[in-house]
């Protein structure tokens, strides 16, 4: 009969006469029913709307920050990227305010960074919306769907450039908790408040 590998880790367990003479060890068996709460995932953490408020402050913070950074704008915008939104977990859904056509969905790093800094032939639409520059950012969250490790907040964020101008935009932002804990960005989709015509 050919050998067949077990999926799972082969679990030696006391009887009578105790393990077989192949055994490693001579220590007690650990009970099977043990042994399997090993392999089950940690407990999930409800995400807490103080969590998600604290990360859409953060995310002001950051886009202020890439537009101060003046020349160094496109590490800063990388750096933010990498930091607080999940491309290298779920990955993200982004759709930004200011995008049209067949590129107005952003499924990568490339795209989002293209849209924060401009500067890349492959978005050639793209001014680098973080370069305003903004010298101020707030959030207003208007509710909170939490179902364990991933949160869904849907309300306005103002921003003030220097010129003391503001502009509100309408925001979704989808949270999944990283493996340290924090949150990370799965969902960002902007756009501006509909003004009907009278």
């Amino acid at each position: 009969m050919s050998s067949v590998r077990p999926l799972f880790p082969v679990v030696c367990v006391v009887m009578l006469s105790g393990c077989s003479a192949g055994a490693a060890s001579s220590a007690p068996a650990t009970p099977a029913s043990s042994t399997a709460s090993t392999s089950e995932p940690p407990p999930t953490v409800e995400i807490t709307r103080a969590e998600v408020e604290g990360a859409q402050r953060g995310w002001c913070d950051a886009l202020v920050a890439i537009g101060a950074a003046s020349t160094g704008a496109k590490a800063k915008a990388s750096e933010v990227l990498s930091s607080a939104y999940d491309y290298e977990g779920l990955g993200v859904l982004f759709k930004p305010t200011l995008t049209h056509g067949d590129q107005t969905f952003r499924f990568d790093q490339q795209g989002a960074l293209a849209y924060f800094v401009g500067g890349d032939a492959t978005y050639p639409n793209d001014q680098g919306f973080a370069l305003k520059p903004w010298v101020a950012c707030s959030p207003a969250i208007r509710k909170v769907i939490s179902r364990g490790d991933v949160a869904i907040a849907m309300g306005n964020v103002t921003m003030t450039d220097d010129k003391g101008g503001k502009v509100m935009v309408d925001k979704t932002f989808g949270y999944a908790r990283g493996k340290s804990g924090e949150l990370r960005i799965i969902l960002h989709h902007s756009s501006l408040p509909f003004s009907p015509t009278r």
